[in-house]
């Protein structure tokens, strides 16, 4: 206890004896420190982002392609680049593209909202969560982040691109969608769909 007591004592007779020009100094030094770490919240536009999603058949050629909305999100950036980010996807927008006939369109996207599918009446959002950012050049990365889908967390990692001139990151990958709960046709061999379900992502600022 006296030798922390004695530290202390020392250090306000050190910075008592400094001229107020070194205080500044200090001070402005400090300030430095801080800023250099600084966060910063970058809301993305959810009018300009989206996501495209496609399902295949597993053993002929064929399948369904649609997209889903962002309901929210944001980038996490940290000394001028992208350090994290948290974003979260409205599971009731889901659109099927590629079935001209509405009622078949119709059909299909009440299919995907089913408890064998999504489950959309009890998760009515999935988020995408971004735990890690490796870069391999100023606008190419690594990612890996927490997807939410059925109320199951699951770890996923994915390649990214940023284009800074039009404030974008696009990315693409598939998931095997039997992790989070979504089993239908996943046990069937003819005419299966494919347990993978793609993702093509634009996140636009």
């Amino acid at each position: 206890m006296n030798f922390l007591k004695n530290n202390h004592e020392r250090l306000i007779k050190n910075i008592s004896k400094m001229s107020k020009k070194n205080i500044i100094l200090l001070v402005i030094a400090m300030s430095g420190i801080v800023n250099s770490y600084a966060q910063e919240t970058l809301n993305i536009d959810t009018s300009k982002s989206d996501i495209k999603w496609f399902g295949e058949y597993t053993f002929y050629f064929g399948g369904h392609n649609g997209t889903i909305d962002f309901k929210e999100g944001y980038f996490i950036k940290t000394n001028d680049v992208i350090t994290g980010g948290e974003f979260v996807i409205d599971m009731n927008s889901i659109k099927c593209l590629d079935i001209e006939n509405e009622e078949g369109k119709e059909g299909l996207v009440n299919h995907l909202k089913d408890p064998d599918f999504f489950d959309v009446a009890n998760y009515e959002q999935a988020k995408l969560v971004i735990t890690k950012v490796e870069y391999h050049n100023q606008t190419e990365m690594r990612i890996e982040a927490d997807l939410t889908i059925k109320g199951i967390t699951l770890p996923i990692n994915f390649r990214a691109k940023v284009n800074f001139s039009n404030k974008q990151m696009t990315t693409r990958f598939k998931i095997d969608r039997t992790r989070w709960g979504i089993n239908y046709n996943s046990n069937i061999k003819d005419n299966a769909i494919s347990d993978a379900i793609g993702f093509e992502v634009l996140l636009s600022l």
